[in-house]
């Protein structure tokens, strides 16, 4: 097979997670499951010296609406090389926070609760800027959640839509249900919301083996382009760097 028709490989993007100044894993997103472990910048390192290309980095305070990391953020992406890509999600959700995120020198960043309560912001902030923009999906069953996963945020199918209708360019979809508890990807959802758009999707939560990453690669054909991973790292199931050698497989 040659360069040219290969499938590319499927992107991983290590989450750091920031709650209080310190690098923490949830447990189905819930405020108060937070396993600490221990500084952000160091996890970022961790990360960044195994092969990441890209860093999904979460302020998860602001996500709850408890305050913010910013400082913290600023000082992860400041120290991380040029060359690795920093995707920012938690609490963007009016101007002065777009604003915040942007001033960081985050590649992208990711709209939730926002794309949900305040639609026509959401659609000029799209329209606006483009690929440096992606929307979480996160979801219980077909329910989207909103508010650091604590508020019900519509039907993922209409949400969907508008969204596609606003042209957005890159979905993040996660199981809230599956978020932090090692029990493999929901593939069955990922599947639905690629049938549904021509964007790419990402997908996030419940990863734990690499085996569960071989079938991610496996959904690139179809519309996934990456992958977040969280606890599976944490807890030491694989390295990344044998993750990276299955997705680019």
């Amino acid at each position: 097979m040659s360069e040219f028709t290969r499938t590319p490989g499927l992107t991983l993007l290590p989450a750091v997670d920031v709650a209080g100044g310190k690098a923490v894993r949830l447990t189905q997103g819930e405020a108060g499951s937070e396993t600490s472990y221990g500084n952000p910048m160091d996890a970022a390192d961790e990360w960044i010296s195994q092969g990441a290309e890209w860093i999904h980095l979460v302020d998860l305070d602001a996500a709850f609406g408890r305050g913010n990391n910013r400082h913290v953020i600023e000082k992860v992406i400041k120290n991380a090389p040029r060359s690795v890509n920093i995707e920012l999600s938690g609490g963007i959700r009016d101007d002065a926070s777009l604003e915040a995120a942007l001033q960081t020198g985050a590649k992208r960043i990711n709209l939730g609760t926002a794309a949900l309560e305040n639609p026509e912001w959401a659609a000029h902030v799209i329209a606006e800027f483009g690929e440096a923009v992606a929307v979480g999906l996160d979801v219980r069953g077909t329910t989207l959640a909103a508010r650091g996963w604590t508020q019900e945020g519509g039907d993922l199918w209409t949400v969907l839509e508008r969204l596609e209708d606003a042209g957005c360019s890159r979905y993040v979809v996660t199981d809230v249900t599956k978020d932090g508890t090692l029990q493999g990807p929901n593939l069955d959802l990922l599947v639905q919301v690629m049938e549904r758009t021509h964007k790419p999707v990402i997908a996030s939560g419940g990863i734990s083996s690499l085996d569960d990453i071989a079938e991610l690669r496996a959904l690139v054909p179809r519309g996934l382009e990456g992958a977040i991973l969280g606890k599976s790292l944490y807890a030491k199931n694989f390295t990344l760097a044998e993750a990276l050698d299955v997705a680019n497989d």
